[in-house]
C-alpha cells in the first residue's frame, strides 16, 4: 500500500462505464490547446482555472467525471465540484480514462 493510500485511505474505484450509462458528463480541465491536441469524444472542456465560474454549464442531477493530463488538475476539479454539491469523480488522465470507458 502506497503512502498516499495509507494517508487518505483507499476509496473504492468508481465504475466509470456505469457512471456514463447514468448520463455522466466528462469534464476535461486541461487548457483549450491541450484539449485540441486530443480528448475523449463528447467530453466538455472547462479549464480548471475557469471551473468555479462555469458551474452553470453542469447539471447537479448527473454525475461528473473530471480528467486532465495526469490526474492532478482533475483531482482539484473533483474537490471543487464535490464542495459545490456535485456527484464528482476523478477520472485521472484522459488517455487512461478513455481506455477504461471503451
Amino acid at each position: 500500500m502506497g503512502f498516499l493510500s495509507k494517508l487518505f485511505g483507499s476509496a473504492p474505484k468508481a465504475d466509470f462505464k456505469e457512471l456514463i450509462k447514468r448520463g455522466a458528463v466528462i469534464v476535461d480541465v486541461r487548457t483549450p490547446g491541450e484539449f485540441a491536441g486530443g480528448h475523449i469524444r463528447n467530453s466538455v472542456n472547462i479549464p480548471l482555472q475557469l471551473l468555479q465560474n462555469s458551474l452553470s454549464k453542469l447539471k447537479k442531477d448527473k454525475p461528473v467525471i473530471t480528467c486532465c493530463a495526469s490526474g492532478m488538475r482533475s483531482a482539484s476539479a473533483k474537490s471543487i465540484l464535490k464542495a459545490k454539491g456535485y456527484d464528482a469523480h476523478n477520472g485521472g488522465g484522459w488517455i487512461s480514462l478513455q481506455s477504461r470507458i471503451r
